[in-house]
């Protein structure tokens, strides 16, 4: 009787040595991931911005359309200012400014057209992944929006906002640590995830995590 006591014990401290255990790691493992995820999602919202800009310098306006954007990435082209020679000091001292070396021929400034891919991205950019949370085995597309808002001073002025609620940044991950997130973010007034620009007020396109 004495021996199964003991065993029972044994296990019991174990069980509870487990617990106590788990429930320090939860939080670290939890965070861990959150940070990897959040990561990966501000490098692609930022890559989403730099198209939205590009699209703006372009077309004077923002777009709310994945199709859109994507085809303009792909298949457009912005204007480009060829530099070719700069202006020296011995240049400088002889009186010659940049619209005589133009003129003279010393220094080049061409404008030429290349393709957006290329110019903002690089040929190598998976430029149809755009559009995707990079969340492990998930595939759900960022919200993509664009408005004119105007200003209190009555300009109209073009936004975008690109957005990835935290139900899907930190899908498949303790869900009770995931909602307590969302509830101290709804407290600060805070969107419960991550995001870039806003439909709501002008905040020169910046994200929520700067």
């Amino acid at each position: 009787m004495k021996t199964v006591l003991q065993v029972v014990l044994f296990l019991v401290a174990i069980g509870l040595a487990y617990l106590i255990y788990a429930s320090i790691q939860r939080p670290i493992d939890f965070k861990k991931e959150q940070t990897a995820r959040y990561n990966a999602t501000i490098e692609r919202l930022k890559d989403i911005r730099k198209a939205e800009l590009a699209f703006k310098d372009v077309h004077g306006r923002f777009t709310g359309s994945w199709d859109t954007l994507l085809h303009f990435v792909k298949f457009d082209s912005i204007r480009m200012v060829r530099k070719i020679g700069n202006i020296t000091d011995s240049m400088l001292e002889q009186g010659i400014t940049e619209r005589k070396a133009l003129q003279l021929g010393l220094i080049v400034r061409d404008t030429i057209r290349e393709s957006v891919l290329t110019s903002v991205f690089g040929d190598d950019y998976e430029i149809d992944q755009l559009k995707y949370i990079p969340v492990p085995d998930t595939v759900a597309e960022f919200q993509l929006g664009a408005t004119v808002i105007a200003t209190g001073s009555g300009i109209n002025v073009p936004v975008f906002e690109a957005k990835a609620h935290n139900n899907i940044l930190l899908r498949g991950l303790d869900e009770q640590l995931r909602i307590n997130l969302n509830d101290q973010r709804r407290v600060q007034n805070k969107y419960p995830g991550l995001k870039v620009g806003s439909l709501t007020e002008t905040n020169n396109n910046a994200g929520n995590w700067e």
